[in-house]
Order: structure tokens, then C-alpha cells, then sequence
């Protein structure tokens, strides 16, 4: 089965920590640039952080900058976020994409696979 799966959201207090993973299946990621974008009720969807396809080269939102860290295992076929210093407001659906690319893009056009996202909660 073709697909990205992410996992890792849930409830947390503001200020904590989460680690999202997303992984593929049927399909290798090496190579190609991958993609954290989130969605919260009623707002647009939001590219928080893009990775190139070799991983040396990091891209953030300024919302999330120096609380949230990219990185991706190519031999595991993942991508993680590790998201520290939560907010309220970076509550949100968190989807994974990978692009057709190994330079990272903000058009969804250029991303083929998309997982079904996972929700973080920020709430005390």
C-alpha cells in the first residue's frame, strides 16, 4: 500500500514537547524533499517546515523557529518534527508530504504523496 502515515500528536500542556513521525510505505523517500504543513479550524493551511532530500538544507515558519527541528531517516523511510516549547495556537492537523523534488517547494502541486494527518492539542 502507497501511502504516509504520521503519528505521534496529541494532548499536551503548553510549553511541553511532542515528536511527530511520518512514514512511507510502498514507496522510498530518499532523494526527494519532504514537507510539515498544518491546518487549524477555520484558517489556512500553513507550510511549517520543509527538509531537502538529502536533509542538509532546513526551512521553518517564523512562528516556529528555534522550537521546532526537522530531520528525516532515509534508511527508515521517516520524517519527524520535534516540536518543544508548544503553544496554544500551534494547535492544528499536521500533515507530511513528499515531493516530487529534491528541492523543497511551497506548491502542493509539486508534493505526490500527502498523509492523512495527525492532530496536536495545545491546551492547559
Amino acid at each position: 500500500q502507497v501511502q504516509l502515515v504520521e503519528s505521534g500528536g496529541g494532548l499536551v500542556q503548553p510549553g511541553g514537547s511532542l515528536r511527530l513521525s511520518c512514514t512511507a510505505s510502498g514507496f522510498g523517500i530518499s532523494g526527494a524533499a519532504m514537507a510539515w504543513v498544518r491546518q487549524a479550524p477555520g484558517k489556512e493551511l500553513e507550510w511549517v517546515s520543509v527538509i531537502n532530500g538529502g536533509g542538509s538544507s532546513t526551512t521553518y515558519v517564523d512562528s516556529v523557529k528555534g522550537r521546532f527541528t526537522v530531520s528525516r531517516d532515509n534508511a527508515k523511510n521517516t520524517l519527524f518534527l520535534q516540536m518543544n516549547s508548544l503553544l496554544p495556537e500551534d494547535t492544528a492537523v499536521y500533515h507530511c508530504g513528499k515531493s516530487r523534488y529534491y528541492i523543497p517547494t511551497y506548491d502542493r502541486r509539486d508534493y505526490e504523496y500527502w498523509g492523512q494527518g495527525t492532530q496536536v492539542t495545545v491546551s492547559s
